[in-house]
């Protein structure tokens, strides 16, 4: 089974890495949610995403949803292509391209 790795790379920063999908969204949902900390300016940096499919990306965001409720910023560096191409088919590649949510 793939797994997915979510990791603090530095102040208000996290690495995500390995698999955001079907076999890996509740586990990456919840870890993410108990990583994002009201208030802050959050950057996730999906460079190391070996592959996502559409349940990655409700991940990424339900992640932007959660981050909006505590009131804090997030944004995504690094979306895999697979990824980007799956929000493009959905209408919502804009909240993943790189722009604060």
């Amino acid at each position: 089974m793939a797994g997915v790795r979510i990791e603090s790379a530095g102040t208000d920063r996290l690495r995500v890495a390995g698999e955001l999908s079907f076999e890996t969204a509740a586990s990456a949902l919840e870890t993410g949610a108990r990583l994002i900390g009201a208030g802050r300016r959050w950057t996730f940096d999906l460079a190391g995403v070996s592959a996502g499919d559409s349940a990655g990306v409700a991940v990424l965001i339900e992640w932007l949803s959660l981050a909006r409720s505590r009131d804090a910023t997030l944004v995504y560096e690094s979306v895999p292509a697979q990824m980007l191409a799956i929000a493009r088919l959905s209408g919502v590649d804009g909240l993943l391209a790189g722009q604060p949510a």
